[in-house]
């Protein structure tokens, strides 16, 4: 099986690669490069272009005529980031995603699987939810995920496609074999901060301590990006048994955590511990959630196998190798 991978040179998509390569699936690479890595897509096919450049789609399917199905993970992700610049997330995020299915649907794809975010979720007391759960998207970037699932159901409902959306929770960590990982020095994310903090010897700050949490700082879902990558490999394999016109189907562990727990278990990981502040939410920061739902062991056969220790463990060796992995500035 061949499959196309838009993104596939950033942080989940070149990760999916490797777990695609490991399982006997090829990728194809469609990357901008814009947030991505040059080097995640070394001995890979690779077309460094944008997924609204049609005439570079139609060269895709033309010299790759056995593409079975699309992962579109090309996205912009950062919270803040889509406060700051609601224009630009939502042309990078929802127009050009739009041109793209256009893209695929003239050169007859008929699969597509689509990450999408646990972020457009409302939470319920407990911050559990399901696939069936009420949306509520707090940000610019949540409300870009939401929107094109929308799209594309809309799409798929009458058009020759089908799309399988896939609600990321919180990925932490790298692929085991250190192939690739978090490709910025410095990311946005919790454990990024906290690595930072740990390797320059200063506290970490948790942003927003007022949640109605059992500690009053944000409860997420975090997975190991290795487990959400053998997720994609499960969903390419059964797609054409699971998938009707438009499916939703959420990847996590069913495990809520707190920024304060994951900063404790962090503690437990590294050999000099990190001292914890506190500091107000960022903008477009929610209080969290994690999954409830059994659907994907259900239809795709998959449950998360690895550790947040594990995830840590994998985040910190990451980071150890980083700048012999990648080049230049990120």
């Amino acid at each position: 099986m061949r499959v196309l991978i838009s993104g596939g040179a950033g942080y989940i998509g070149s990760t999916i690669a490797s777990a695609c390569q490991d399982a006997g699936i090829t990728p194809v690479i469609l990357d901008n490069l814009v947030t991505g890595r040059r080097e995640f897509a070394e001995g890979r096919e690779f077309y460094e272009g944008d997924i609204a450049d049609g005439a570079l789609v139609d060269r895709i399917f033309a010299e790759h005529p056995d593409l079975a199905a699309v992962v579109h993970c090309a996205a912009l992700i950062v919270v803040p980031d889509s406060v700051a610049d609601p224009v630009g997330y939502y042309r990078a995020n929802v127009a050009k995603s739009l041109d793209f299915a256009g893209h695929l649907l003239r050169n007859g794809c008929r699969r597509m699987i689509f990450s999408s975010s646990a972020s457009i979720y409302q939470a319920g007391d407990d911050f559990t939810v399901d696939e069936d759960s009420a949306l509520a998207p707090m940000s610019p970037y949540a409300r870009t995920k939401a929107h094109c699932e929308a799209m594309f159901a809309d799409i798929a409902a009458t058009q020759p496609i089908e799309v399988l959306s896939l609600r990321y929770f919180n990925p932490i960590g790298a692929d085991p074999k250190l192939r690739t990982g978090l490709q910025l020095r410095r990311p946005s994310h919790a454990l990024g901060k906290m690595i930072e903090a740990y390797e320059e010897g200063r506290p970490f700050e948790i942003t927003g301590t007022g949640w109605p949490t059992r500690d009053g700082s944000g409860i997420r879902d975090f997975i190991h990006v290795w487990d959400l990558a053998t997720a994609h490999v499960a969903a390419l394999t059964r797609f054409d048994e699971v998938v009707a016109r438009a499916t939703v189907i959420n990847l996590g562990t069913g495990e809520g955590t707190t920024v304060r727990e994951l900063a404790e278990a962090f503690n437990t990981v590294v050999d000099r511990p990190i001292e914890l502040t506190e500091g107000g939410p960022r903008p477009g920061d929610v209080a969290g959630a994690y999954t409830r739902s059994s659907r994907a062991g259900e239809l795709l056969g998959w449950t998360a196998e690895y550790s947040i220790t594990e995830g840590i463990r994998d985040s910190l060796e990451w980071a150890r190798v980083r700048d012999t992995r990648l080049s230049g500035e990120g």
